[in-house]
């Protein structure tokens, strides 16, 4: 998903991802990989009941209930004012509800098991619990991410997108499973690992967006020691902030003729 979308948006859309954003991409993979080879097995969930023990324990209740002051958070204070501006505000909106609608999915992947098997899955509240909360979640999720992929680079805006999502959802399986009990300290190294190389991968990619850097030019830019020129994208336009150095007597002056 974050290869063909940022070589398809290149291609089609005209959106360009310099050296530094593919390297980005590619440690971001990486990454993302070595998390998920630590990870532990899911602790095996075979009915509704189980899985509703599992949601109400103090620890998942906790943490659910952070994620949800964070969401409210982004969505009602800082969205309005920085959303426009900040790639990671709505991002991290939809990540942080995709915990709630992968919880969503494995529950009502244990529900569709159990009606096949006769078992009555419509009559447990937890059946529909997780469907409203599946359909709200997504429903968020599709609304911010759109947002975001009519500001922002779509070359940039899924590789993070990924990231986030990722490391979310890991986490909240690792809380709601108890994975973290069974992991040994190779796990815990490796995902730890995977942790740093996935933001040295986003700061890569987010940090220098707008620098002109390619295999073509980069002797020549590490030989001159200059700033690569910017790259100004049709959606992220740069706003000259007037330099307030400079003396008034040195600016130029504009004289209007009345007739």
């Amino acid at each position: 998903s974050v290869l063909c979308s940022a070589i398809l948006s290149s291609y089609l859309l005209g959106e360009r991802l310099n050296l530094l954003g593919k390297l980005g991409c590619m440690l971001s993979l990486v990454g993302s990989t070595v998390m998920v080879i630590h990870a532990p097995e899911d602790e095996e969930v075979t009915t509704l009941d189980e899985m509703s023990s599992k949601l109400k324990e103090p620890g998942f209740l906790a943490y659910a209930a952070i994620l949800l002051a964070v969401c409210f958070l982004l969505i009602f204070y800082l969205a309005p004012r920085y959303g426009r501006s900040n790639i990671l505000i709505y991002l991290t909106i939809c990540s942080v509800i995709g915990a709630f609608s992968v919880s969503s999915v494995k529950g009502l992947g244990i529900a569709i098991k159990g009606f096949f098997a006769g078992q009555p899955v419509l009559q447990h509240p937890l059946t529909w619990i997780l469907v409203i909360t599946l359909v709200t979640s997504i429903t968020t999720q599709i609304n911010y991410l759109n947002k975001s992929l009519d500001i922002f680079n779509t070359s940039l805006v899924f590789p993070i997108y990924y990231v986030l999502f990722t490391t979310i959802v890991i986490t909240t399986s690792i809380i709601l499973f108890k994975e973290w009990v069974t992991m040994t300290v190779v796990d815990i190294i490796g995902t730890v690992c995977g942790f740093l190389t996935i933001i040295l991968g986003v700061f890569l990619l987010h940090a220098f967006k707008d620098m002109d850097i390619s295999l073509g030019n980069l002797r020549q830019v590490l030989q001159s020691g200059e700033q690569a020129p910017v790259t100004r994208d049709d959606k992220n336009i740069l706003i000259e902030v007037d330099n307030s150095s400079i003396a008034p007597e040195d600016k130029p002056k504009v004289f209007m003729i009345y007739t």
